[in-house]
């Protein structure tokens, strides 16, 4: 096994931290070998280990918009419906409480 002679230093909210080595421990690993095995799979998949996506747009709320912003939006889905851009509302739904988590 190599020795352990690098050091990293990384700066992080208290709380972070906190929550992260309370876990870890239950885990049985110190936050030492979660770095460590961290970086092994950056190696090892030559990247991130996990995809980085933004989540999902929130729904906006019609209440939100101008009367312009409304029109805007309304003329967008006469749009889609006139080129044949449709889904079945189930389907709508479905992916609605996929992508929010309902």
């Amino acid at each position: 096994m190599a020795t352990k002679t690098a050091t990293l230093y990384a700066r992080m909210e208290p709380e972070v931290k906190e929550e992260a080595e309370n876990i870890l421990s239950a885990l049985g690993m110190s936050a030492s070998n979660a770095i460590t095995l961290f970086y092994k799979q950056i190696i090892l998949h030559r990247g991130l280990p996990f995809p980085l996506t933004l989540p999902p747009v929130a729904p906006v709320s019609v209440k939100s918009l101008t009367e312009e912003e409304l029109d805007h939006e309304l003329q967008k889905g006469f749009d889609d419906i006139a080129a044949g851009r449709m889904k079945p509302a189930r389907q709508v739904f479905a992916e609605i409480h996929k992508d929010y988590g309902l």
